[in-house]
């Protein structure tokens, strides 16, 4: 991996026809289930979306560098934080972590899936109008999922490395354009997809505004958690691209 990272900086740090770009996305999310247990076994089944409230305010944000080279190769990097609060009252007790958390007593809920991306794409197709690529990323999450109590606490982490795939397809006209991209991978210990549709208008060269549908889906089905999660976005985000 670390061969493979160093190789492609060399490749395109001595592109003369390079560009890169710097994208900032946010918007409004809706939750339609986030699904937990902990530990897969044993533990007790709970819903963030069903069992518990919302808490407090949150504001999604993505970060994405991208070096274009070539005009067909796309090397990008994306940080796409996400962290949630939550609270709820449960008529039953729960077991999480192991630990027993009694009925009708407040609990505080935390989720925390944080992603970090490195991303390699070669456009097959690459005329005027239309774009299509396909390549691989290399992602790192960082996940937390955390129940406190006033006499009792559990906390689930898992930092790994999930191995997708990259896909692409625009169509551009003269100063907008449609595309459809993300990545995605499923096998039998869990599956990741992260999608977006949408559109991109520019109102100057080098400036883009773009607007769409985002689509987050995953997470894990092994002896230490169980835990999956849909999340449907409405995204607005801008580009500038330099040389």
């Amino acid at each position: 991996m670390k061969i493979l990272l160093i190789w492609l900086l060399f490749l395109i740090s001595g592109s003369v026809a390079a560009q890169w770009s710097f994208g900032v996305e946010s918007g409004v999310f809706f939750q339609a289930y986030n699904d937990f247990r902990v530990p897969n076994d044993d533990g007790t089944t709970l819903s963030f979306t069903d069992q518990f409230e919302r808490d407090g305010i949150t504001v999604p944000i993505r970060v994405q560098v991208r070096r274009s080279w070539a005009e067909r190769n796309h090397l990008t990097f994306l940080f796409a934080p996400l962290n949630l609060d939550y609270k709820g009252t449960l008529d039953e007790n729960i077991l999480f972590k192991g630990i027993e958390f009694e009925r009708n007593n407040e609990i505080t809920g935390f989720y925390k899936f944080n992603s970090y991306r490195i991303s390699y794409r070669r456009d097959l197709i690459y005329t005027d109008k239309w774009t299509f690529g396909l390549g691989a990323t290399a992602k790192l999450r960082d996940a937390t999922i955390r129940l406190t109590a006033d006499t009792a606490h559990g906390r689930e982490t898992d930092v790994g490395f999930v191995p997708l795939l990259n896909i692409h397809l625009g169509y551009k006209a003269e100063n907008w354009g449609v595309f459809l991209e993300g990545d995605g991978l499923a096998a039998s210990q869990g599956r990741a997809f992260d999608f977006f549709i949408g559109g991109r208008y520019y109102p100057v060269d080098d400036f883009s505004l773009m607007l769409g549908y985002r689509f987050l889906e995953g997470g894990a089905d092994v002896s230490d958690v169980y835990n999956f999660t849909l999340i449907h976005f409405i995204s607005l985000g801008l580009t500038l691209e330099f040389n």
